[in-house]
């Protein structure tokens, strides 16, 4: 294996990584939330913002230790993020962790952009990027509408 294989490799781990955990601080976030709203919009929260968003933190580290484990690289342990101070009410949480969102999904963009995964010839890795991807897509507008009808 070559230098820069290897270095590919190392920072395709550390761009999972990386997502992995800012997608921890965003169900972290959201379950402070959930718990400042009422019932019904509770509901939409968890259906819209934290379903998708933990899919998406599983197929991450999901990715990452399958990718260490067929590159014989070493995986590292995820942590839950520290639970989430609602210092800026439901409102603050939710547009911070769509904020999040938009970084992970940015980060995995400009992974995908780099063309690292073809070069080190990982075809379900792709295929897991894109699927978390697919999983983010729809975050920001289901955040706008769930924001428009707090405080109603």
């Amino acid at each position: 294996m070559t230098y820069a294989t290897a270095e590919a490799r190392q920072q395709i781990l550390e761009a999972l990584g990386e997502t992995a955990d800012r997608l921890s601080v965003v169900l972290s976030q959201l379950g402070a939330a959930y718990e400042l709203l009422d019932e019904q919009t509770a509901e939409k929260l968890e259906h819209d913002l934290f379903a998708p968003v933990r899919l998406a933190y599983g197929r991450t580290r999901r990715a990452h230790q399958a990718f260490a484990q067929r590159h014989e690289l070493p995986a590292r342990a995820f942590e839950p993020a520290a639970p989430a101070a609602p210092a800026h009410g439901a409102r603050g949480l939710i547009e911070s962790a769509a904020e999040l969102v938009g970084a992970s999904d940015g980060e995995l963009a400009e992974l995908q952009d780099s063309m690292l995964p073809v070069e080190v010839g990982d075809a379900p890795l792709r295929a897991d990027i894109e699927q978390v991807r697919r999983q983010l897509a729809d975050y920001g507008a289901h955040t706008r509408a769930l924001v428009r009808t707090l405080g109603r």
